[in-house]
């Protein structure tokens, strides 16, 4: 059987064809992925936006009650091109993050002593939960009176807000890990120290990343209540201080800066868990 010269260079043809066709499929793919990726991020912010105007205008309130978003970004420029926004936002962030870090590094073992010693948990639960229960607004008339009304007072409000809430889920994920990995360890020959190092304390570090995120939150709904305390500078400070005057476009501004940098700061905290506990992705 003899194959025509014609005929094999119209195989070719369509062999190379089918070749380059996957690679035409492919190029649109990293576009339709990046689209997909620009939609996810933009959609819920389209959303608020629209749900902003839809109540602007419903007929609910009345429209000089709700200002334009086009109006809170302007008076954000005002603020900000004039410098006072970003000492503001600066006095804010640092108060929180003090507040935080400290909260943190004394819950961090209270918590790991109540989650790893059920006799302590029970007996000390009930007065954890008691003050955690306390609105630290609260708070304010007694640190007033034991801390002043300068900037201690201010990250004691903060202190107290992450301590309690970051306590509590330090010491509910310490509780629920398992005593499989300490007995597995044991029969390896593993001393006290090589379980505490090298078992213990990798299986405490996402609860201890947990409770700093949820401290971190706390703190910041605990800013303006924090601040109520003769702050001069702060975003909660910017928000009293218009509610006085009904300033409504700087009320809004205050409370959509509070929660962005809120957002920053928990983005980065995520990737950073992501970086420290990528070796329980690599086990999974």
């Amino acid at each position: 059987m003899t194959v025509s010269p014609s005929a094999g260079h119209g195989n070719a043809e369509r062999s190379a064809a089918r070749d380059q066709a996957p690679h035409r499929r492919s190029r649109p793919v990293p576009v339709m992925r990046w689209l997909r990726r620009v939609a996810m991020f933009l959609g819920p912010w389209l959303m608020v936006l629209a749900f902003w105007y839809a109540i602007r205008y419903s007929g609910f309130f009345e429209p000089g009650l709700i200002p334009t978003p086009g109006q809170v970004a302007a008076r954000f420029w005002d603020m900000l091109s004039r410098g006072e926004l970003l000492i503001d936002m600066y006095m804010s962030t640092q108060r929180v993050f003090v507040g935080v870090a400290l909260g943190t590094a004394c819950a961090v073992p209270v918590g790991f002593l109540l989650g790893w010693y059920k006799g302590l948990r029970s007996f000390m639960d009930p007065l954890i939960n008691f003050f955690r229960a306390l609105p630290p607004i609260a708070l304010i008339p007694l640190v007033i009176v034991y801390f002043g009304i300068g900037e201690t007072a201010k990250v004691v409000i903060l202190f107290y807000a992450a301590f309690f809430a970051s306590v509590i889920v330090m010491y509910e994920g310490i509780s629920q890990i398992s005593p499989l990995y300490i007995r597995v360890a044991q029969t390896l020959g593993a001393s006290d120290f090589e379980i505490f190092y090298r078992v213990i304390i990798p299986l405490a570090v996402p609860h201890a990343l947990t409770a700093l995120r949820v401290a971190l939150g706390v703190a910041w709904a605990t800013l303006v209540a924090s601040e109520l305390v003769a702050a001069q500078e702060g975003l909660g400070a910017v928000i009293q201080d218009a509610s006085a005057y009904f300033q409504l476009d700087t009320i809004y501004m205050g409370i959509i800066c509070i929660g962005f940098i809120a957002l920053a700061m928990d983005l980065a905290l995520r990737r950073l868990t992501r970086r420290l506990l990528s070796w329980q992705e690599r086990n999974d």
